[in-house]
């Protein structure tokens, strides 16, 4: 009646039945096992131990007088695991009474050592999810209840008769978008619904390379439920669609896909501003599917017109690229005029996301990557516009690792030939490894090279385990800008993180002994924490991280092969010379939601060209040539400018399918620098903007 399932397969349950989810599995791995289960085969063991477990479960757990008194019906939800010694240890609850989560605490803390989990023939520990029916039903009950096989069966079964009838109401008996290998849309508010379950002591998951895939987050954070949890009871097609559900569902026997609108309508006020009024006006559609079970894809298409808050326009402008265009909208891409204090901004996003086996996912597309386990990223970061990339995963034991190349534009005039922005390309290695339950290391390489001499995309960068560094010295020291990278993350407990990153762009080993501040030692670093239902209080999550870069990091001595794309960083959105600290809380509750942020920084500007042209080391796109000096160079050094932001955000999720969601937005920013510039000049702004949005990336506002 009860069986072994990995965490990875959606569990169905009726009655009492409970399924185990195990983290990861393999043809090499053994179930811990019982002292009754010893004379077993080893194909039994799994039912063994799942049976043996349930009785004892049945036998000693007692239902806490609260919960016959308040005549609760539910269920509950835990994460357990048998150690590497043999001892059951319960990793983590989820349910409505706190006296469950004791009972089922002190039942595992009665149960005996066990035989642990074997891989290879080595002890190892083995993670389990199992779901329990509240209140237990009678032996009697779970005789006639119908098998899982036979259940999906019929599922089936009500599907396709549902297609035939051309009902789209199919995803309401199973939604594919969940197992599959499509990326959950990167965005900071809707990850924080799920950014404890993945990082609990001793899950073997990996944070950093984003965006996630669903089929991964599916092992440890059950979107069926929480949907179901915020679902409204709507009988009309129209309130089905708005609140519940995608706009259309088909699904054949090998073949699926959804397709739903995209919106960011938004109206908003910059106090004291040049501008009566901002707004930003996007349509545009999402299809997203699969054929097969490892072949997915997803399309995007925005159509946009715009107006911001004066700093934003004016930082737009600044970056605009050669050929007439009026800017580049951060984060987005090229615009055009609309009519006359207007952008007009398409975007095209995809990919096609293909997993040959467990061990490996394949995309190519259009988008973008995040590299960190904070708000910023030193290594990778989503602030830049989308580009064209291939990505390989590869997971196995306790490792992951992320290859991926990008095809790039230059988009200045000094390097535009006959009206056409020069391509240049980076390719990336993280590899990511869980040295222990509490510890993970993360190892970054990158190199970036543009496509001069006819060279194009060099093969020579396509090696998967290569090291760049070696590869940049034989094609020419400046062929290519190589960037080397150490992250970590160390879970305290399951409700406080700390994580970091290293950046090493250049380093000079007897500048460093002389002291004498050489411009050769380009790094950075940053420093977090995060502290999960902080203060005891559900799903709030407090965020502290601080960041700081040198002069000229990430810049080169060539002046295309600086790290950037379209005049916007692919790292740090402030560039380099810089330093600041981030605060952010973040809440929700059913479909409300809600987060404060507070940044101050300090930042090492240029000043005015016409009376000072060298470069300080902020602006990466500079070449290192024209750098102010060989040493003295200090953090911070040039127009040094104060910067503070705070951002109030809140909203009501209208349909959690989709992330669309109506919200109000008030951004305050004071830029103070020593010296005023054309782009760069003391000013307050005071920014509020109303909307209703379909939130599927990352948006910034805090240049």
């Amino acid at each position: 009646m009860y069986r072994l399932k990995t965490a990875l397969s959606l569990l169905v349950f009726f009655g009492i039945q409970i399924a185990f989810g195990q983290t990861s599995t393999s043809d090499y791995e053994k179930y811990p096992v019982f002292p009754a289960c010893e004379n077993e085969d080893i194909e039994n063991l799994a039912n063994c131990f799942n049976t043996t477990l349930q009785s004892y479960i049945d036998k000693n757990f007692k239902l806490p007088e609260i919960i016959t008194k308040d005549n609760y019906t539910g269920e509950m939800v835990f994460l357990f695991e048998v150690t590497q010694k043999g001892k059951f240890k319960v990793l983590y609850v989820e349910a409505t009474y706190n006296e469950l989560k004791e009972e089922i605490k002190r039942v595992f803390d009665m149960l005996p050592k066990v035989k642990p989990a074997t891989y290879s023939g080595r002890e190892t520990y083995m993670q389990f999810t199992m779901q329990l029916n509240i209140p237990m039903e009678s032996k009697d009950a779970i005789e006639v209840v119908k098998t899982q096989e036979e259940k999906e069966n019929e599922l089936l079964v009500a599907a396709k008769k549902e297609f035939e009838n051309v009902n789209d109401s199919l995803e309401t008996y199973k939604d594919e978008l969940y197992n599959s290998n499509l990326n959950i849309p990167f965005s900071h508010d809707m990850y924080a619904y799920f950014d404890q379950e993945i990082n609990m002591v001793g899950t073997n998951s990996h944070t950093a390379s984003k965006p996630y895939l669903y089929n991964t987050v599916a092992s440890y954070y059950d979107f069926n439920a929480q949907q179901s949890k915020l679902k409204k009871n709507k009988s009309t097609w129209v309130g089905r669609k708005l609140w519940n559900e995608h706009m259309v569902t088909v699904k054949g026997k090998d073949y699926w896909f959804v397709i739903d609108p995209i919106l960011d309508l938004q109206l908003g006020k910059n106090t004291d501003g040049e501008v009566d009024y901002t707004y930003n006006n996007t349509r545009g559609v999402q299809v997203q599917g699969g054929l097969g079970k490892n072949l997915n894809f997803s399309a995007t298409v925005f159509e946009s017109q715009g107006r911001f808050a004066d700093y934003f326009n004016r930082y737009a402008e600044s970056i605009k690229p050669a050929g007439g265009n009026p800017a580049i909208i951060p984060g987005r891409g090229i615009a055009k005029e609309f009519k006359t204090d207007s952008y007009d901004y398409p975007v095209a996003e995809g990919y096609i996301s293909y997993a040959p086996s467990k061990m490996f996912n394949v995309q190519l597309g259009h988008g973008k990557n995040f590299i960190g386990d904070g708000y910023r990223s030193l290594f990778v970061s989503d602030a830049t516009s989308p580009y064209p990339f291939f990505k390989l995963n590869t997971s196995f034991w306790k490792i992951k690792y992320t290859n991926t190349w990008m095809w790039l534009r230059d988009v200045r005039p000094e390097v535009t030939e006959d009206g056409a922005f020069l391509t240049k390309y980076i390719a990336n290695h993280y590899l990511s490894w869980n040295v222990s339950k509490k510890l993970n290391i993360g190892l970054f390489e990158s190199v970036i090279w543009k496509n001069d001499n006819n060279r194009g995309f060099d093969f020579n960068y396509i090696n998967p385990v290569i090291f760049y560094r070696a590869i940049e010295f034989s094609t020419g020291s400046r062929a290519g800008n190589a960037i080397v990278g150490l992250s970590s993350k160390y879970k305290w407990n399951d409700n406080v993180n700390f994580y970091g990153q290293f950046i090493l762009d250049e380093f000079s080993l007897n500048d460093i002994k002389s002291g004498n501040q050489s411009w050769k030692n380009k790094y950075g670093f940053q420093l977090g924490a995060k502290y999960y239902n902080a203060f005891k209080v559900d799903n709030l999550l407090l965020q502290f991280e601080y960041n700081q870069v040198r002069p000229y990091t990430y810049s080169h001595n060539e002046v295309a092969t600086n790290y950037g794309h379209n005049n916007q960083s692919l790292a740090h959105l402030w560039g380099a010379n810089f330093r600041e600290v981030i605060g952010i809380a973040r809440y929700n509750y059913n479909r409300w939601y809600g987060s404060a942020k507070m940044i101050y920084g300090q930042r090492g500007l240029d000043f005015d060209p016409a009376t000072d042209a060298a470069s300080y080391g902020g602006n990466i796109f500079i070449d290192n040539d024209e750098r102010v000096g060989d040493t003295g160079i200090e953090l911070l050094q040039g127009n040094k400018t104060n910067v503070f932001l705070a951002d109030l955000h809140a909203g009501y999720i209208i349909n959690p399918k989709t992330n669309l969601k109506i919200f109000a937005n008030l951004t305050y920013r004071s830029f103070n620098p020593e010296a005023n510039t054309l782009v760069d000049f003391k000013e307050n702004t005071t920014w509020l903007s109303l909307g209703i949005r379909t939130d599927i990336f990352n948006w910034y506002l805090d240049f």
